[in-house]
């Protein structure tokens, strides 16, 4: 089996291959950006499966089968929420949510088989319907309120009052405006299905900030940016590299 893994995480990319090695897999190649990905396709044979992350650093990976015919079968790896991504169960299409579960890749990777060894027929992919399901995801509730414990006490904090969420010695926090920050039962990762995408942003690994409280925004080193929030001014969040492209398009 003929394997490659396009995804611009470098980290996740070797998780990936690890987990797949476990499988009795071996990934061919790993290629990290749309741009990287054309040469290569334009130069090797297509392999039997790709792993394909939905968002590269330099756009999404659609646009690599808007300019080439790859005549290859595909498993997602995106960190899309799962209420976003039924449709890609109604069209028979494998998809892994980040981080990946070792259970679910096996399936996923069982599923391939089957269809491969003729058990199944191999369904079309149809990138325009995904493209527009990811624009208009489906119509969801967002969490708009956290409990936290204080002492004997439960306080609730509304997402409204929240400047931004951070990660810290292993914990997961809001910052809120009254300048005060508490620990949240849940990771970063968590909060990103949960919480509603017009008004969170994940700038870096580490910070989701708040776009009404953001007081400023400035050119940093290395291509990135610089944020200033209303309330907690004092932290310093960098936009990272690879995010600077989405974040201004969620500005807009």
């Amino acid at each position: 089996m003929e394997v490659i893994i396009i995804e611009d995480e470098k980290p996740a990319a070797r998780r990936l291959e690890r987990m797949l090695e476990k499988l009795g897999i071996q990934s061919g190649q790993t290629l990290h950006s749309v741009e990287e990905s054309l040469k290569w396709f334009q130069q090797n044979p297509h392999p039997d499966l790709i792993f394909l992350d939905i968002q590269l650093s330099d756009g999404l990976s659609f646009e690599i089968f808007d300019l080439l015919e790859i005549r290859s079968s595909i498993i997602f790896t995106t960190a899309f929420d799962e209420y976003a991504l039924q449709a890609f169960k109604l069209n028979s299409i494998d998809y892994l949510l980040k981080p990946i579960d070792e259970d679910e890749l096996k399936k996923a990777v069982d599923k391939f088989r089957s269809r491969t060894s003729g058990l199944a027929p191999k369904m079309a992919i149809d990138f325009e319907d995904i493209k527009k399901m990811l624009i208009n995801p489906i119509e969801r509730e967002y969490k708009m309120r956290f409990t936290v414990r204080v002492g004997q006490h439960l306080k609730i904090i509304h997402a409204d009052d929240v400047e931004c969420f951070y990660s810290e010695n292993k914990g997961t926090y809001a910052a809120i405006t009254e300048g005060r920050s508490y620990l949240l039962d849940t990771t970063l990762e968590q909060l990103e299905t949960e919480i509603p995408p017009k008004l969170f942003f994940r700038v870096s690994r580490k910070y989701i900030v708040n776009v009404n409280h953001i007081k400023d925004i400035i050119s940093y080193t290395n291509s990135r940016l610089q944020i200033k929030l209303k309330k907690n001014g004092t932290e310093e969040i960098i936009v990272s590299r690879e995010r600077v492209r989405d974040f201004k398009l969620w500005l807009e």
